[in-house]
């Protein structure tokens, strides 16, 4: 059975949540953006009229007003953003059970056995793009195609930049809308890997459907083979509503306000990340066996590393996370300044089967844990904590009400 795949992209997420809760704004250029003072003084989504005067996303707040003095600039609500979120998800739901999330603001819907009720899939696509207009407030690009990839390629290509919002791409032309594109437009292709296909020759994404492709597993393996298959229209991914059900991974990362350069202050970071990393495992009934570390440098200097441990045990206990991080970290860091961490526990599996071990306090640990964390469901996460949390270095306390590191 051919597929009919939407992929439903909620334009400049943010800014259209805050205009849809204040449409006195909505004549007005608006700008989402972080907190200068914690480094995150950088435009997070800004709207079709402030991009028109040249604003530009992840760009300093204070460019940003330059070149638009007379933006609204709101903090983000990151809570709020992604309970519309999921009510887009509900909203969805109600033209076909097959709706997988893609990120907060995308989601992939499978419309081939709902198609019926409609005179063709733009028909239908502008009727989804009404009805969530209509319930949120919030415009809505759907590029289509007859799997995931062309889809996404649709949507970010052509359903952006044209009038109606909506675009198809099938497979019987591609030759003529997507093989004329630039190669970087191709899903899946970074900076990196266009500089190396460019470099090759290969400068539209055409040239590289008709690439040798055993040269491409050659030098890539099976990630030159995947660009291939996407660059011909082949995609075989389902939409799967489960994505997201299973977790393969736990982290946490954390953007310093200002360079750390002391082994001291970013062992304090590296006990509160892996304290709320344990934290969120045990709140999804889950241990792990793996403890990896991220580490960038200040902004003039690319600089960092990421290392990784596999423990002799399961673990979802903070301090076990602690340990191996600041191994890691010990022996890996350069003594150049730090500015972002992440500690990440992976390797799940359900946190009531584990291997005992005489010698690791399994049960003490169990009761530390549950008392500690009903404390933290009643009354917070800073209502105790260890006291290197009172040092300066210390982001607990500023970040304890905050989802990904911006305020709820």
């Amino acid at each position: 059975m051919n597929r009919i795949i939407f992929l439903v992209d909620m334009q400049t997420f943010y800014a259209s949540c805050e205009k849809a809760d204040h449409p006195e704004w909505r004549t007005h250029p608006l700008i989402v953006a972080g907190d200068p003072k914690q480094r995150s003084g950088i435009v997070l989504a800004a709207c079709p009229l402030a991009k028109s005067r040249g604003v530009s996303t992840a760009e300093p707040v204070g460019q940003a007003l330059a070149k638009c003095p007379e933006a609204i600039v709101v903090r983000p609500r990151m809570q709020h953003y992604l309970d519309v979120s999921l009510k887009i998800t509900r909203i969805l739901g109600t033209f076909t059970d097959l709706v997988e999330p893609y990120s907060v603001d995308e989601q992939f819907i499978d419309i081939t056995g709902s198609l019926h009720f409609f005179a063709s899939p733009a028909d239908m696509a502008a009727h989804i793009q009404k009805t969530l207009l209509d319930q949120t407030g919030i415009y809505a690009r759907i590029g289509i195609g007859p799997n995931k990839s062309l889809a996404k390629m649709a949507c970010d290509n052509f359903s952006k930049k044209n009038a109606s919002g909506i675009f198809e791409l099938r497979v019987h032309t591609l030759a003529s809308d997507l093989w004329p594109l630039p190669i970087g437009e191709l899903l899946g292709v970074g900076q990196r890997m266009e500089r190396h296909l460019l470099g090759m020759g290969i400068r539209q994404i055409g040239h590289l459907a008709h690439y040798p492709v055993e040269q491409l597993r050659r030098r890539w393996g099976v990630n030159g083979e995947l660009l291939w298959l996407t660059a011909r229209g082949i995609d075989t991914s389902p939409v799967s509503p489960g994505t997201f059900s299973g977790q393969k991974a736990i982290g946490h990362h954390m953007t310093l306000p200002f360079d750390y350069t002391t082994l001291k202050d970013i062992r304090i970071i590296l006990l509160e990340l892996s304290e709320e990393v344990a934290y969120r495992a045990r709140k999804k009934n889950y241990r792990g066996e793996v403890v990896s570390i991220a580490v960038t440098g200040s902004f003039d200097r690319h600089t960092g590393f990421a290392r990784q441990l596999k423990l002799p045990f399961s673990t979802n206990f903070g301090m076990d996370i602690y340990r191996a991080a600041n191994h890691l970290f010990t022996e890996s860091w350069d003594r150049l300044p730090v500015r972002g961490v992440a500690v990440t526990l992976s390797m799940l599996h359900p946190s009531d089967v584990y291997q005992l071990d005489l010698f690791n306090a399994l049960e003490e640990k169990e009761k530390l844990s549950t008392a500690v964390d009903a404390l933290y469901q009643k009354y917070g996460r800073t209502v105790i904590f260890r006291g290197v949390s009172l040092l300066p270095a210390s982001q607990l306390h500023m970040r304890a009400g905050k989802i990904g590191g911006h305020f709820k």
